[in-house]
């Protein structure tokens, strides 16, 4: 399995809850901006960081398993991880927290 697919099956999931907030929770829409804003900083956090692990040979990737796009060092699957948890996150805050606000 490649680190792609694997990707997209927690995008996915993520994208759905991600939706089902939206569409559950009103108010959930105001706080999209700042999301949008948090994961520019979370991206750039991650290009930084990865690049420094990859650079100093603290991780490696199997060439056979990623599609050779990458941002510096990091091959560009590794972005997904932060696209995912800032889109679940919140999400999952918004659905199973307090409906009484």
């Amino acid at each position: 399995m490649t680190y792609l697919l694997l990707n997209a099956v927690f995008l996915l999931v993520a994208a759905v809850v991600a939706a089902v907030a939206v569409r559950l929770r009103p108010g959930y829409r105001r706080i999209l901006p700042s999301l949008a804003i948090a994961l520019l900083g979370v991206l750039v956090l991650t290009a930084v960081f990865d690049n420094i692990m990859i650079g100093i040979g603290l991780v490696d990737y199997d060439p056979d398993r990623i599609n050779g796009l990458r941002l510096g060092l990091a091959p560009i699957e590794d972005f997904a991880y932060p696209v995912a948890a800032a889109l679940l996150l919140p999400a999952l805050w918004a659905l199973l927290g307090r409906t009484d606000d």
